[in-house]
């Protein structure tokens, strides 16, 4: 969250220039923080509703994505909606460092800071470990586990910078994880397996930048039913969890989508509404970090 009263630049050696500014929107709504945000995987599913949330509540948002494309039309559909610029497209590949590096100078550049990032960005692969190949399992893990610490890396350079000058509250970075970094997944094990590391480096990584005044959280919702990840015609959930054979006796994606939804006591999907408020959560208290916050209906409870 960002406070008002000064912008000044300071210049670090091997690292640049940052414009650091502390500033505040009192038309954001209920006096909620605002400043400026990124949201990796932005430009469609739960990083598209989370952009327009956040774009919404304040904040000025890149939708990041690795279709440069989709983003730049979907920021340009959200400002037309909202008849300013609330929101900017840009490229990035969360698993290549440079193009990381390159989006986060970029922001700051622009901006001249950074206080919240949401590592949303993810891919799945499922099917038999007995059957699958390196190949995918490597992709998974590049993109849902290695893109997480390289965009924490570069984020968390940024923000120890501004926090350095801006004492008096927190940033935050927040991994958008799943129920399945909480409990295994049967056939879906390079996902599962990321997601779980996700949650180590989330809690490692908390204890580190606590100490640059950098909030580190995940959020690990339930099966987003009606998202692309699930509802894509060619490549969704439901379609590989029935070719993979995940959901015994199911004869189409109807079958696999009533099993899913019998699995959690509030009987649907998790929707983008229900992460955003566990997103507004974890930004306005200043004092958890390094959790990891199940939104599954009741389908998965801690003890």
């Amino acid at each position: 969250m960002r406070r008002s009263g000064y912008e000044f630049t300071v210049g670090v050696k091997d690292a640049g220039s940052f414009s650091v500014t502390e500033s505040y929107d009192d038309s954001a709504e209920n006096g909620s923080p605002s400043g400026v945000a990124v949201v990796t995987g932005g430009a469609r599913g739960f990083g598209a509703g989370l952009v327009e949330a956040l774009a919404e509540k304040g904040y000025f948002v890149y939708a990041a994505d690795i279709n440069l494309k989709a983003a730049l039309e979907f920021a340009e559909k959200q400002n037309s909606r909202v008849g300013y610029t609330a929101v900017a497209g840009i490229g990035v590949n969360v698993s290549d460092e440079t193009s990381v590096e390159n989006m986060i100078d970029t922001v700051v550049g622009e901006c001249g800071g950074l206080d919240l990032f949401v590592s949303n960005a993810g891919v799945l692969k499922a099917g038999s470990v007995k059957e699958m190949s390196l190949k995918d399992f490597g992709f998974v893990t590049d993109v849902d586990y290695t893109g997480f610490f390289i965009c924490t890396k570069f984020a968390s350079r940024a923000m120890a910078i501004m926090n350095k000058y801006c004492s008096g509250s927190y940033t935050d970075i927040i991994q958008i994880n799943s129920k399945s970094g909480l409990l295994g997944s049967k056939k879906n094990g390079a996902y599962a397996g990321a997601k779980f590391g996700g949650i180590g480096l989330v809690q490692s990584f908390a204890l580190e930048l606590v100490e640059d005044r950098i909030k580190v959280n995940a959020i690990c919702p339930g099966n987003f039913l009606d998202g692309p990840l699930w509802s894509d015609p060619e490549k969704g959930l439901f379609v590989q969890y029935l070719n993979a054979g995940k959901v015994p006796g199911a004869k189409n994606i109807q079958d696999v989508r009533k099993f899913y939804e019998d699995k959690v006591p509030m009987r649907r999907g998790c929707t983008i509404q229900d992460v955003v408020k566990a997103l507004y959560y974890i930004i306005e208290q200043d004092y958890e970090t390094g959790q990891a916050l199940p939104v599954t209906g009741g389908q998965l409870m801690l003890h």
